[in-house]
């Protein structure tokens, strides 16, 4: 969680400042959390606007896999350039992980038996 972020952040800036804290360069918890809305938001958007437009259910799914795929490649590479991490593999660790849970999600739908779309 957010909060459990910052308590790390606090508990690392005493040890390295001897006990010492400057809020200015904390966190914020708020600002974590509406970052984390809008990433989760604009994402959510992209496979509802592949599927919007395609009749067919295959094609559809088709649709949103590839939609979804290169989605993940570009924010596991904008989350690497804003994080100065190495772009290639947290592209590959979003991708991998944004397939995981669709074949997870997808996968349950299929259990369960829903009829959506």
């Amino acid at each position: 969680s957010v909060y459990s972020q910052y308590d790390i952040e606090v508990a690392q800036i005493k040890r390295e400042s001897g006990g010492q804290i400057e809020k200015d360069k904390l966190p914020s918890p708020m600002q974590a959390a509406a970052a984390s809305s809008l990433a989760f938001s604009v994402g959510a958007i992209v496979p509802l606007l592949a599927a919007a437009f395609v009749k067919e259910y295959n094609v559809r799914v088709g649709a949103i896999v590839a939609a979804v795929t290169l989605a993940l490649v570009m924010f596991g590479w904008l989350g690497a350039v804003l994080g100065k991490a190495p772009v290639v593999k947290s592209s590959v660790r979003v991708l991998f992980g944004g397939w995981l849970a669709m074949a997870v999600t997808f996968g349950m739908t299929k259990l369960i038996g829903s009829h959506g779309m």
